[in-house]
């Protein structure tokens, strides 16, 4: 199996590194546009081979997508990362041109390939590459959930004093610090609902710093953080490579699922070697429909914007 990642930075090297340790794909291209950038990173991961006992293949190329050819899974991790003060909504005008571009160049060469989209604004992103590429639905999953519910069941085992492996919760809705929405209702720690362990207020606050979870790193690091973001897209990829059909919170296009259409937005997913096999109705309370409601609204606002700049 072959995984392509475009960007060489933090999350996408730190992708590359993971996947090739867990042995997940046989072949590995990173590729970045600067020169030499992706080639150093794929022979820095290389050279830990004998170390960490892995034998993936490892091709660093500088924007020459011909090696990227036949990949089964693609990611997009390429754009300007976030900087202290900035929000994923104000990356659109600059990422918008770069994702297309990524997308259809990756495409010619690997046109059967499952495209996961990392790039900010994430469900943006994942909504543009939906519609300048023309692929079904399933083949275009944004990582976002995917990360918000690792810091979700994070913030839970803090607050719990419990092993974070013990607990179970996702995060829903759009990847934004005010569009996300932690399911604290249906969290638990060893089937067990979390609210017999911890008080309203104490689950406010796990919600609330799960919200705000990637601009507090942005703010600690000075920018964007790569290690939970490189081993999310990882644990992704494994989903569909090998056809695990796990359920995660993913950004898909909805067609009336939850009340929405026209919009790729983080929802539960039934992930496997076809990507999407199935969007996961939950049952949600009508707080919790509310606020689905507004976060699509918020992700849509973005879409229109994104929609004048690309005219």
């Amino acid at each position: 199996m072959k995984v392509t990642i475009v960007g060489a930075g933090n999350v996408g090297a730190t992708c590359a590194d993971a996947i090739a340790y867990r042995r997940i794909a046989s072949e590995i291209v990173l590729l970045d546009i600067r020169e030499g950038f992706a080639e150093g990173k794929a022979l820095d991961i290389m050279q830990t081979q004998t170390t960490l006992g892995f034998n993936t293949k490892m091709v660093g190329s500088t924007n020459d997508y011909s090696k990227t050819a036949g990949s089964d899974v693609v990611v997009i991790t390429s754009g300007i990362p976030r900087k202290p003060g900035m929000t994923r909504e104000e990356l659109i005008g600059i990422n918008a041109g770069i994702v297309k571009g990524v997308a259809e160049n990756l495409l010619a060469h690997s046109p059967n390939a499952i495209v996961v989209v990392v790039s900010n604004p994430m469900d943006t992103m994942t909504y543009l590459t939906l519609k300048a590429t023309g692929l079904p639905k399933n083949r275009i999953i944004g990582m976002g959930g995917t990360l918000d519910s690792s810091r979700f069941k994070t913030y839970l085992s803090l607050a719990l004093d419990k092993p974070a492996n013990d607990i179970q919760g996702m995060v829903i809705g759009g990847h934004g610090d005010t569009t996300m929405i932690p399911l604290t209702r249906l969290a638990s720690y060893n089937g067990v609902p979390v609210s017999q362990f911890l008080s309203e207020e104490e689950l406010a606050k796990v919600s609330a710093d799960t919200m705000v979870g990637g601009a507090t790193l942005t703010a600690l690091l000075g920018t964007s953080a790569w290690y939970a973001p490189g081993a999310s897209v990882a644990f992704l990829v494994d989903a569909i490579l090998n056809d695990q059909k796990k359920m995660i919170p993913c950004s898909v296009y909805l067609e009336g699922e939850y009340g929405q259409n026209d919009i790729c937005i983080g929802v539960p997913c039934i992930i496997g070697k076809n990507g999407v096999e199935k969007i996961v109705d939950i049952s949600l309370n009508e707080d919790e429909k509310a606020k689905f409601a507004k976060s699509a609204e918020a992700v849509r606002g973005m879409n229109a914007d994104l929609k004048t700049i690309l005219g």
